[in-house]
């Protein structure tokens, strides 16, 4: 059977899937990182080093869990994002268009505004991304819709995971080192626990045939602000640590981000039948 690789592997969800691959030859796993047992070294950004790679391994999927994530910082260095999140991935989709393979490739709500929309963004709702990060990844979709390789693009929403840097990690520390803590209370979303995520992608993988880079959205079902998650992780974690409710202008915010980017799931549930756990439970589960 031909091989899924996984890119990004050390990441959050990158992570996950090595979790549940259980340690099957069927995978291949790479980041840019060096001395990781079962991790290989692939730096995206090379076309030709990615081109060789996907060749010779004898990749059928490939799984892009590698990204520029750190939205404020990518305010000054546009270069480098766009370098990882557009470049990137059009190499790994030039390569599986060349070898016959699938690519899965992971967006973001940020590629909506959150403005001007009432209930659950679609599809095939008009894009607007306020960030650099959030242009970063609306330019990669089109970019990869454009080379015309096999796959699927599954944008996302708040990840968190035991692993890496992310909002519950950082929750759960500020917890356990103050007393109260000021979080944002007017902007909405669904917290994502990468491992459903990951789940839901490799039941997705023998389902993706022939399509040609179409978009579907997947998070956790329900819809909290960030305050609101902040409480929850607080209670989980066992912390006495008060959150105080904020608004984006008090907490000084130095990125524009959607004020409500809840995505429909509808698409990805009836096309390939995945679950989309409760944000609440899934988060009680990672803290089990």
């Amino acid at each position: 059977m031909k091989k899924i690789l996984v890119t990004g592997a050390c990441g959050q969800l990158g992570t996950e899937l090595r979790n549940l691959s259980g340690n099957s030859n069927l995978f291949v796993f790479t980041d840019v990182s060096d001395g990781i047992e079962g991790v290989g070294r692939l730096n995206i950004c090379k076309g030709d080093e990615v081109a060789k790679f996907v060749e010779e391994n004898g990749i059928g999927t490939i799984v892009n869990c590698a990204a520029y994530t750190d939205v404020d910082r990518a305010e000054t260095d546009r270069d480098r994002c766009f370098l990882i999140n557009v470049e990137g991935p059009k190499n790994l989709a030039l390569a599986a268009k060349a070898n016959d393979a699938s690519l899965i490739q992971i967006s973001s709500d940020y590629v909506f505004d959150g403005r001007r929309k009432r209930g659950a963004y679609r599809e095939n709702d008009r894009c607007r991304p306020l960030s650099v990060y959030g242009e970063s990844k609306r330019k990669c979709e089109i970019a990869l819709r454009r080379t015309g390789c096999k796959g699927i693009i599954i944008r996302t929403s708040w990840l968190y995971s035991p692993y890496g840097k992310n909002f519950v990690r950082t929750m759960a520390r500020l917890g356990a080192e103050k007393e109260e803590i000021r979080v944002v209370n007017d902007q909405f979303g669904s917290p994502t626990f990468a491992r459903d995520l990951a789940e839901a992608i490799l039941k997705i993988i023998p389902k993706i045939g022939e399509r040609r880079c179409d978009i579907f959205h997947y998070t956790d079902e329900g819809v909290c602000c960030w305050s609101d998650f902040a409480a929850e992780i607080m209670n989980y974690s066992g912390s006495k640590c008060k959150v105080i409710p904020v608004s984006t202008e008090e907490y000084g915010s130095k990125t524009a981000r959607p004020a409500y980017s809840v995505l429909d799931k509808t698409l990805i549930r009836d096309t390939f039948g995945v679950e989309t756990p409760w944000w609440n439970l899934s988060l009680k589960k990672m803290f089990q």
